[in-house]
């Protein structure tokens, strides 16, 4: 593809001049220079720890024949293209060198849920029949396989190809998961979008986001920026959040769905809790539906109506929608059984790493036992530290008996953010070994009581340092059982 014609797309542009430059051919994209190979333009961006121009150099030497970036370079005899905005310069280009989709692309952003909402939705429009696919943070998911992308929203050069080689292979109907530093970032920018769904605004990446107002506004842009004229959104107006997002989508000509207790187009009216899932009578366009959910926990309905909300909006046919509820299978590492005891005692494990999604988990597994609760978790390091003591009195509340394990502590004292939790909770017991802590909990169960392992849900390491440990807490807990 010719220079030209990416730059076209991305913008205002300094550093090149169609008159008088020559036109080159762009082999490909890439914003690591490890990747570069001859014929690539090599996208150099401001990081949140290192500036991209800091590789130019390398990505010269490996066969860049164009640099993107937001600040003149010198001493270079390749075109370097200059805009204030490289980002989004840059997802407008990998749409353009990638221009093939899925016909219908459905974003879903929130603090909780996404990944579930996507997979929800993957699975209704797989039921009816169409083929379909879902990304986030487990990756690519369609019907016949899924991989691993490494973030929950990809880079928009990843994304793009996935976009485009999903649409080669017959996808027609694919929904993402919208991650508020994805959409800071400008990553989904050059995407093309059809409808959205929001779950939910709890407190979440606030290391990264200046606090609420700044992370609300992060997760507006899907709808106020992204979003067509009328598209269709639905929203979760349960949250206090969502309720005000819905008002303002209204405001900008969206045409939009109100789920949940509060909900308008889709109503939930009642929840009967059932050993291994829950019996929900619900409301659509003035028509009431029972539905027999396999899946534990009230804010699963939610998710599972936020998706049903999606395909409808998105032409699955009401009957086949709601049937296909209740044969849902639930998301890896999202409130998932992974065993039972020899005393019968459930372990589940969720990916539940905020304050309110800890205690909406809580709240939900309790409806399930009628014994104790036996909470194994921690906190992740390098991130928002004041969530801590706010998920220690969590689980003060909710929970019976509370081990407090280590979760990923990067390259903080996992001591100290122990300490953090534990000045809450202090008739928890400390472990630091993870498995070891998740033994501890198994041993102290008796019949009758619900075990929880919260905090990684889905994840294969656990960092310690700068270095990913293999771990995964179903595997260990499977090992655990089985040697019981």
């Amino acid at each position: 593809m010719n220079l030209s014609e990416l730059i076209h797309a991305a913008g205002a542009i300094d550093g090149w001049d169609a008159k008088s430059d020559k036109d080159i051919d762009i082999k490909g994209l890439s914003l690591d220079s490890r990747t570069i190979e001859p014929g690539f333009l090599f996208a150099a961006l401001p990081g949140e720890t290192v500036h991209g121009k800091d590789f130019v150099t390398k990505a010269v030497a490996l066969g860049a024949v164009a640099i993107l970036s937001d600040q003149p370079l010198t001493g270079l005899d390749i075109p370097v293209l200059v805009t204030a905005d490289p980002h989004r310069a840059l997802a407008k280009m990998a749409k353009t060198f990638y221009p093939q989709q899925p016909e219908n692309l459905l974003a879903v952003t929130g603090t909780n849920g996404k990944s579930s909402v996507v997979e929800f939705l993957r699975q209704i429009w797989q039921d009816v029949g169409r083929d379909a696919a879902a990304i986030g943070t487990l990756g690519i998911t369609t019907q016949d396989d899924r991989a691993a992308l490494g973030y929950t929203t990809p880079d928009c050069i990843r994304l793009h190809q996935v976009l485009q080689e999903l649409a080669v292979s017959g996808v027609q109907d694919c929904a993402i998961e919208a991650s508020s530093h994805g959409l800071v970032q400008r990553r989904l920018d050059g995407a093309k979008f059809t409808a959205a769904g929001f779950t939910n605004l709890t407190q979440d990446h606030f290391d990264y986001h200046e606090g609420f107002e700044d992370y609300f506004a992060a997760k507006q842009r899907l709808f106020l920026e992204l979003l067509p004229e009328q598209a269709p959104v639905v929203v979760n107006v349960d949250d206090a959040f969502g309720a005000s997002l819905a008002k303002k989508c209204q405001r900008a000509g969206l045409d939009v769905w109100r789920i949940g207790w509060s909900g308008e187009q889709i109503k939930l009216l009642e929840i009967q809790p059932e050993l291994e899932g829950q019996q929900l009578q619900i409301r659509v366009q003035g028509t009431e539906f029972s539905v027999a959910l396999p899946l534990v926990g009230e804010f699963q309905a939610a998710n599972a109506l936020l998706a049903l909300g999606l395909a409808l909006r998105t032409g699955v046919a009401e009957q086949q929608a709601v049937a296909a509820l209740s044969k849902l299978s639930g998301v890896r590492g999202r409130l998932e059984l992974v065993a039972l005891t020899a005393d019968k005692v459930p372990v589940l494990v969720d990916f539940a790493h905020t304050p309110d999604g800890l205690q909406k988990l809580l709240q939900s597994v309790r409806a399930h036992t009628q014994n104790r609760i036996i909470l194994v978790f921690g906190c992740g390091g390098d991130r928002d530290p004041k969530k801590r003591p706010l998920m220690g009195e969590i689980a003060k509340k909710y929970a019976n008996l509370v081990v407090v394990t280590d979760d990923n502590p990067r390259t903080e004292n996992p001591k100290l953010i122990r300490a953090a939790i534990l000045n809450s909770l202090p008739n928890a017991r400390e472990i630091a070994d993870r498995k070891q802590a998740i033994q501890a909990a198994i041993e102290m169960s008796q019949t009758g009581d619900l075990i929880v392992v919260a905090g990684k849900g889905h994840e294969q390491g656990q960092i310690v340092g700068n270095t990913v440990f293999a771990f995964d807490d179903a595997d260990a807990i499977r090992e655990l059982v089985e040697q019981d």
